[in-house]
């Protein structure tokens, strides 16, 4: 019989941050087998149907597979039975209007024909603002191969967050391969944990032994995981940085994309910026992705000379337009890390941009800047805390990277409900 890791090795690990409290307006679940979503899913499904997210579930494979040594015909009769299984488990969750979308592709299979579920979870995908899908990482071929296609169909818009599901038999906490700095945690209501565990129970196929006798697919031990009072999800963000492209769609379709002039929580954090600054005057001072140019125009007030670049072209005529008046202010169309000058540089200001950077891109930007200050400079930088579903990290992990560089020393940290800023001196 499998060993698994009993439930009790995971009950002392130390709990997630919290689901973001976010309202979605659709969201795709892809799943492996019928259950899947269920073990991995069903407290955040009842969610967020609770809160008025349309829910569209996906389906890969029938699970017909699950007894291997089964004939042809008993597989085709336990995939009938599986379906009939979900939408009596879907019923129990209170989502008896979501009607699954099955995709009938082989089970224990899905590897082989990854590209056929990518292409056929696209219109699915499309025009959703969350994607759940099994965690990549997870122990099962199966749902490595879902995960990927589902990565690969949704859109850049999209938020994609992972169910792990044999995570918790198969591996242990300690695990190097689990991404715990992008776990979440969402905890479950009791008539949530309720309705999980009726819909579990609507699974009898999976419960009692195979028709020659094999052991359950969720025996006990393994159901146990699954009856907590939380649910873990993992981000999936981006694995590259976020196209230009897609900011001069931005730009484009708004003059101010972000309200930056308007918004409070814009002219707020400016004003934060602005008093965090150590000195009165500076020399000479950088701020890429500098946008229609709001915040040049303070930083204008505080330097002798000011650089700004944004990679959009429509930004940078926005901001030069800002700052036209101002002969000490130079602004042109650049792009991290290449469009940083030599030095010696007394402060550079990074607004809500590190978080787009791939880690090969934020490395190169680290470095660039380290080299660029001269010694005693300072280093501003000021991000959201919600993650963007463009970004490949969020503002914590960023300004982690900065506080990590041994030539940077902190010298302001301020926590805000909704952004962090850091002001760091060049040793």
């Amino acid at each position: 019989m499998t060993s698994y890791v009993p439930e009790s090795e995971w009950a002392t690990r130390p709990a997630s941050p919290p689901w973001p409290a976010q309202r979605f307006e659709r969201a795709l679940v892809v799943a492996a087998h019928p259950d899947d979503e269920t073990l991995g899913a069903s407290g955040l499904l009842q969610r967020l149907h609770a809160e008025g997210t349309a829910v569209t579930l996906v389906v890969a494979t029938d699970g017909e597979a699950a007894f291997p040594d089964s004939s042809g015909e008993e597989r085709r009769a336990l995939g009938r039975t599986r379906r009939r299984e979900l939408r009596d488990s879907l019923r129990e969750q209170g989502l008896p209007e979501v009607e699954p979308v099955w995709l009938g592709l082989p089970d224990s299979a899905l590897a082989a024909h990854e590209d056929e579920l990518a292409d056929a979870l696209r219109p699915h995908a499309a025009g959703y603002d969350l994607c759940l899908l099994p965690w990549p990482g997870d122990p099962h071929p199966d749902h490595q191969a879902a995960a990927r296609a589902a990565l690969a169909a949704a859109p850049l818009t999209t938020q994609c967050w992972s169910y792990p599901i044999w995570l918790w038999h198969w591996l242990r906490p300690d695990d190097p391969g689990i991404p715990w700095p992008r776990a979440r945690s969402l905890r479950l209501t009791e008539a949530e944990r309720e309705a999980k565990a009726a819909a579990l129970a609507a699974f009898p196929s999976q419960l009692k032994p195979g028709p020659r006798g094999e052991p359950p697919i969720l025996p006990e031990e393994v159901l146990a995981h699954f009856a907590r009072d939380t649910e873990v999800f993992f981000r999936e963000p981006p694995r590259s940085s976020a196209p230009v492209s897609r900011f001069t769609e931005l730009y484009a379709g708004a003059e101010d994309p972000w309200s930056v002039r308007t918004k409070w929580y814009e002219r707020r954090k400016r004003a934060m910026v602005l008093a965090c600054l150590p000195d009165d005057r500076y020399g000479t001072v950088v701020e890429p992705g500098c946008g229609v140019g709001a915040l040049t125009r303070d930083l204008a007030d505080r330097a002798g000379r000011l650089i700004a670049f944004d990679p959009v072209p429509a930004a940078a005529e926005r901001a030069g337009r800002a700052v036209a008046d101002l002969s000490h202010v130079d602004v042109h169309i650049g792009s991290v890390p290449d469009a940083l000058p030599d030095g010696p540089v007394d402060l550079l200001v990074y607004g809500e941009l590190l978080y787009y950077l791939d880690d090969e891109a934020l490395e190169r930007t680290v470095a660039a800047s380290v080299a660029a200050l001269r010694p005693g400079g300072h280093l501003l930088a000021v991000h959201w805390l919600s993650w963007a579903p463009e970004a490949p990290r969020d503002g914590r992990d960023a300004h982690a990277r900065l506080l990590a560089n041994p030539a940077l020393e902190p010298l302001v940290e301020h926590t805000d409900e909704e952004f962090l800023l850091h002001v760091l001196r060049r040793r």
